[in-house]
């Protein structure tokens, strides 16, 4: 059998799409490294976004019950087929992940958790990650290779945070396993990547309830980040600058501070003391 992506691809005439960010992951220790990072074991259901050439869907369904891998651009889906042919326990199927309900695909392998191993295009990570982090069935856990810079934003500290790690500190525990050379992957990209892990929270180890709250006024203060958050929380909410500076003062934050200087522990006080002057805007 074909084995090194190039020739693979070669075979079947497919060539990798810059318009959906393909590089593909062919080194066999970078390969098991980030199948030993997933703890699978055999009674696991592993949904895998982005197989490409099925290098390692193939280190996947040695270990897992079941892998089900959803492959956006139909051209490797012979490609897949081709290099699956011997493994009974794999599905592959062609659509964009984030027109999949993962509950929908979960309950047809009688998985109440799942988990979610992934290469994914570099543009598309931020997507992918809301799509899953926010469905009414949540992976157990999340190991993907994201690009360098978006997996060190992921697991940011006060000071340095964004609305990307907000998010994704909100539904999980992240953590960066170790940083992949560009030369594991086929086409060689411009920049590093890192494998991540994420251990998804149950819904009732969330810093707050109330999720939809949370995230209104994180993206408030987000919004307009250079701007102190009295003046981020006033025009982000539409409220009036009094109600912003009482809340932020119940809260125990300094009006003059930026929004990525707050924990999440300080996003949920400031939702809870902004909960009255919100509802008097939503109703």
């Amino acid at each position: 059998m074909i084995k090194k992506p190039s020739e693979l691809l070669r075979h079947f005439d497919v060539y990798p799409k810059k318009s959906l960010g393909q590089i593909f992951l062919y080194d066999s220790v970078w390969i098991d490294r980030i199948v030993t990072a997933a703890e699978i074991s055999n009674s696991d259901v592993v949904l895998e976004i982005g197989p490409g050439s099925g290098s390692l869907t193939t280190a996947l369904a040695a270990v897992a019950r079941k892998v089900i891998a959803i492959e956006i651009d139909n051209r490797l889906i012979p490609v897949l087929n081709h290099v699956l042919s011997g493994h009974s326990n794999v599905t592959v199927l062609s659509g964009d992940i984030l027109e999949y309900e993962p509950h929908k695909l979960m309950a047809q392998y009688d998985a109440s958790k799942f988990v979610v191993v992934a290469n994914i295009p570099y543009y598309i990570t931020g997507q992918i990650l809301r799509h899953l982090l926010q469905s009414s069935v949540l992976p157990r856990s999340m190991t993907m290779s994201v690009q360098r810079e978006v997996a060190e934003r992921m697991v940011a500290s006060p000071g340095q945070m964004s609305l990307l790690s907000v998010s994704v500190q909100f539904y999980s525990d992240v953590k960066i396993v170790d940083y992949i050379p560009a030369g594991a992957f086929y086409p060689v990209p411009a920049v590093d990547s890192a494998l991540i892990r994420l251990d998804v929270f149950d819904s009732s180890n969330h810093i707050h309830s109330d999720p939809s709250s949370f995230f209104r006024v994180v993206r408030a203060g987000f919004g307009q980040k250079r701007k102190q958050l009295q003046n981020a929380l006033t025009n982000g909410l539409g409220i009036h600058r009094a109600q912003a500076m009482e809340a932020l003062s119940n809260a125990v934050l300094d009006p003059r501070c930026r929004a990525q200087a707050l924990t999440l522990q300080e996003w949920s006080r400031l939702t809870d003391s902004l909960s009255d002057a919100i509802s008097l805007v939503t109703d």
